[in-house]
């Protein structure tokens, strides 16, 4: 019987895991690791490349209306400016005096505790799956411990951006339990600051990128002038970001270097942007069902209005349920022409296209879907564990860990063994066919320890085909057993099959 861990749990089998197996390491391991920033080690990386393959394939090689770019970590200051990070991209902020610990004000929720329609104290908790409830509890337990008399109403959560000033000093800190030591909310700048050139004065400040958009923006007329494109169009990136992130959590959910999928793509003044809108989030979807996420998984958000920046028409996200609760996974944003408009008036270079239809010229509008590459790693992860009983070599019961994953991104695609390693025969014939399958997949051959052990191992790292060279290999008919990681069912196949189903799944 298959079966997920319950979510508390899943989470850390799949850490536990990821770290076994080589798909993540904590970064800089070895002199206690460095908080929010994470190694991908050989399984990862092969894993991570072929979410990225897949999607640029997909978004970009596929499609005639996309092409790419790759623009630099490290652009003029200016950008920044006229984008609005260096004024805007901050979060709210709250420090405990005591502790110095740091949270994010929207992060952290408090409450009054209120009996018999009186506020006797206030309680607080980090966000969770469950944060009213633990408010609940510590409120009980608060009513409790003073011995006051009387009926606890319901807790009322609000994150500490909704605190009143003369409140603040009455919510206690989640570090120490006394109120007092909290400071008001306030704005901290998640932009990584660095110096470029030999000074280290204003003259040389510059930053590393927080997202690759207004890379595609300040490239735009390039593109338009030497790409051959007319509207509508995209433009696509890879890349990495990075954002001083106040509470990384979640081990990859959250960190301050991750590495974005984005596409900017431009529209006519005049669209019907809602319809493309829709387009592009209905898309999303069916490419991420495509890669192996569960259509079950996968919901939708829409911003509220009054939510939504002064120029944005519209944001819906495509939410993922992972472990810890249901997130953001993907983002597709009506931008309107906002960041076109802010670069043309920040650089003095206007970014107008010409209609031949109207004779006018025009600033394009954008929508724009944008993923992380970390976010959709882990997401197919939680998506893919599974443990089960099935029986062993001796008819026993024995648990398996598998990861279903689609093997359009598994990191290995066969697993090639010998039926023993001791005759030669086998073992040629075994490693020939690894190194055809090399040529054009990653592929893993192992000869050590029995049959099943070695099926095991290929079941826990997501390997959807193994494929073994026994006797009847070479000495009938050539054929070789095929066994499917889901089923487990095995059966004869030639080469040319084996080929044949590769190229028919792995597109």
């Amino acid at each position: 019987m298959s079966s997920s861990p319950a979510p508390a749990s899943l989470m850390d089998s799949l850490v536990s895991l990821a770290k076994r197996r080589g798909f993540v390491f904590q970064s800089s391991e070895i002199y206690g690791g460095f908080n929010g920033f994470f190694d991908y080690g050989p399984l990862g990386v092969e894993l991570k490349k072929n979410i990225r393959d897949c999607w640029w394939n997909d978004m970009v090689r596929r499609r005639d209306d996309v092409v790419g770019i790759e623009t630099s970590i490290i652009m003029h200051p200016k950008v920044w400016e006229a984008s609005g990070h260096v004024a805007g991209f901050s979060d709210p902020l709250v420090d405990c005096k005591v502790s110095k610990q740091r949270y994010r004000a929207d992060q952290l929720f408090f409450s009054p505790v209120v009996v018999d329609g009186v506020t006797v104290a206030y309680v607080s908790a980090l966000e969770s799956d469950n944060t009213a409830a633990a408010l609940q509890e510590l409120a009980e337990t608060l009513k409790r411990k003073k011995a006051i008399q009387g009926k606890l109403e319901p807790v009322t959560p609000k994150d500490m951006t909704e605190a009143k000033e003369e409140e603040i000093a009455l919510i206690p800190s989640p570090a120490t339990g006394e109120p007092g030591s909290l400071t008001a909310p306030r704005a901290f700048n998640m932009m990584f600051q660095t110096n470029v050139g030999a000074m280290t004065d204003a003259s040389s400040v510059a930053y590393l990128r927080p997202e690759t958009a207004q890379g595609m923006f300040a490239d735009f007329k390039n593109v338009w002038d030497t790409g051959r494109v007319k509207l509508p169009f995209g433009i696509a990136q890879i890349g990495k970001s990075f954002r001083n992130e106040i509470t990384p959590r979640n081990f990859i959910f959250r960190s301050r270097e991750f590495e974005q999928m984005e596409m900017e793509y431009f529209l006519h003044e005049d669209a019907d942007w809602a319809k493309v809108h829709r387009e592009w989030i209905e898309w999303c979807k069916a490419w991420l069902i495509s890669i192996g996420l569960p259509e079950s998984h996968l919901s939708e958000y829409d911003h509220p209005q009054e939510k939504l920046a002064f120029y944005s028409r519209g944001t819906t996200d495509i939410m993922f349920r992972y472990p810890f609760g249901v997130q953001e996974l993907w983002g597709i944003a009506a931008r309107g022409n906002y960041d076109l408009t802010q670069h043309a008036n920040a650089s003095g270079v206007p970014q107008l296209v010409f209609d031949e239809a109207t004779k006018k010229k025009f600033v394009p509008h954008v929508i724009e879907p944008a993923v992380g590459v970390d976010r959709i790693f882990l997401a197919v992860l939680c998506a893919a564990y599974a443990e089960e009983d099935v029986k062993d070599d001796k008819g026993g019961s024995e648990k398996r860990t598998v990861l279903r994953l689609s093997p359009r991104i598994a990191p290995v695609k066969v697993g090639v063994f010998p039926l023993i390693k001791n005759k030669p025969e086998l073992v040629a014939r075994a490693e020939e066919l690894y190194r055809k399958l090399k040529r054009k997949y990653a592929v893993f051959y192992d000869e050590g320890g029995n049959i099943g052990r070695r099926y095991r191992r290929q079941d826990e790292i997501g390997t959807p085909w193994c494929v073994t060279i026994d006797f009847e290999t070479v000495e009938k008919d050539g054929t070789f057993t095929l066994r499917e990681r889901d089923s487990m069912a095995q059966r004869r196949i030639t080469e040319a099959e084996l080929f044949a189903l590769l190229e028919e799944n792995l597109y």
